[in-house]
C-alpha cells in the first residue's frame, strides 16, 4: 500500500540541500482538479526543480567549483539531470496508460543522486 502522488508533492534528492514540488502537468486529471504524477514525470525543470545546492563530486559543475576552490568542495545549483523513468510506480494503478506514481517511488539522477518523495502532495488515496 501507499500514496499516489499529486501536483504539489514534495521531493527530496541525496546530494541536494533542499526539497523541491513535484510539478504534474494537467493532462493527468482523474476524479477532480488535481492532476496526478506518472513514472513519466521525470523532466527536469518541468517537473524535477532544482533542490537547492548540488554537493556531488560526480557533478561535473561541483568538480569544476571545488577544483577552483583548491580542493574544498563547492557545491553549485541543484538542477537534476533525469534521463529514466520513475522506479518502480504503481503497476497495477493507471493513468494515460502509465504507472502511477506512488510515495515508495525512487528517481535517479544521473550525477548519482537518488530523488525520493518526503511529502505526497495534497490528495492522499490509497492505492494496491
Amino acid at each position: 500500500m501507499g500514496f499516489q502522488i499529486c501536483m504539489g508533492a514534495m521531493l527530496q534528492c541525496s546530494f541536494g540541500t533542499a526539497p523541491s514540488a513535484l510539478s504534474v502537468l494537467p493532462a493527468n486529471r482523474v476524479a477532480g482538479a488535481t492532476p496526478y504524477a506518472t513514472i513519466m514525470d521525470n523532466v527536469p525543470s518541468t517537473n524535477i526543480m532544482p533542490f537547492g545546492q548540488c554537493s556531488t563530486s560526480s557533478n561535473p559543475a561541483v568538480a569544476a567549483a571545488t577544483s577552483a576552490a583548491g580542493g574544498t568542495l563547492t557545491p553549485v545549483p541543484c538542477v537534476p539531470v533525469t534521463t529514466s523513468p520513475w522506479v518502480v510506480g504503481a503497476p497495477t494503478v493507471l493513468i494515460g496508460n502509465m504507472p502511477a506514481l506512488n510515495d515508495s517511488s525512487k528517481l535517479m539522477c544521473s550525477w548519482g543522486g537518488v530523488i525520493q518523495i518526503i511529502n505526497p502532495g495534497q490528495a492522499q488515496i490509497q492505492t494496491p
